[in-house]
């Protein structure tokens, strides 16, 4: 039978669909509309499958906020190629993730996967049609909810590019303060806000390779546990927020910088793309 373009294009704009994979379901379907919507969605599972095997390394991380800044989100959602990453329905998706999150905060991703989409379809049904659609793996890696203390708020950072996102929760007004924080989070990657927060295990690590170090370089035993301890401390100030030198100005720490902006740093949470 003959399929009209105006067919063609009512599919496209129900599936998302590219204009010659529409015309072919519905010639397959001999132009019934519901049936090449299923046509599709087959095809989708099947390409879903097809590329189960392939890497998704590319992607996004984007993050999204309550209305009353009490509440973040953050997400990474991932595709095999750059090009998809830039592709504005590709970033539509990851940004409706994210919102879902915040809004249903699931308990973990299968339980993301079966939330609604839109009305029609759950989260996972609409990862198989755009897999269809755009012919790349796409997945959704991980996520975390971060919630305000203290009546404080929630700060989003995506570094250029939104390959790095960082949310931090914070008490206090300094709006740029608050950035400021949240950009050392970026850059700098801490392990934790305060020395009492790294795990005793952790701890234990630095001190051993510290020790070790000392005696193969045949430092007295008398003055080892000074070279241990000297060695926490440096590992604290490179890798806890607190005590990082702030990264616009090397002669303060975090510290002292978020003091005179009577701003608190409660918890973070930072993403980087495939870390």
């Amino acid at each position: 039978m003959s399929i009209s373009a105006q067919d063609v294009k009512e599919l496209r704009d129900a599936t998302g669909v590219g204009m010659m994979d529409c015309k072919k379901a519905l010639e397959e379907a001999d132009g019934d509309f519901d049936e090449a919507i299923e046509l599709l969605r087959k095809k989708g599972q099947k390409v879903a499958a097809k590329r189960a095997d392939r890497e998704a390394e590319k992607g996004l991380v984007v993050t999204a906020i309550s209305d009353d800044d009490s509440t973040g989100a953050i997400v990474e959602v991932n595709c095999e190629t750059d090009f998809v990453a830039r592709n504005d329905d590709f970033a539509s998706f990851a940004d409706r993730v994210a919102t879902l999150v915040l809004n249903e905060q699931p308990a973990d991703l299968d339980a993301l996967h079966a939330l609604d989409y839109n009305g029609e379809r759950t989260v996972q049904e609409e990862l198989v049609r755009m897999t269809g659609r755009i012919g790349e793996k796409l997945d959704i890696r991980r996520f975390d909810v971060l919630e305000a203390t203290n009546d404080g708020s929630v700060v989003s950072y995506i570094h250029p590019g939104s390959k790095l996102g960082v949310l931090v929760s914070v008490t206090g007004d300094d709006e740029q303060a608050q950035l400021d924080v949240a950009m050392q989070i970026a850059a700098l990657n801490p392990v934790a806000v305060s020395r009492d927060e790294v795990p005793e295990s952790v701890q234990e690590k630095e001190k051993e390779i510290a020790r070790e170090a000392a005696v193969s370089e045949g430092k007295p035993e008398h003055v080892i546990d000074n070279i241990v301890n000297g060695k926490l401390n440096r590992y604290f100030q490179d890798n806890v927020l607190l005590e990082q030198d702030f990264v616009k100005d090397a002669s303060t720490s975090v510290q002292e910088m978020l003091d005179d902006a009577d701003v608190s740093v409660h918890q973070f949470v930072r993403y980087a793309l495939g870390n």
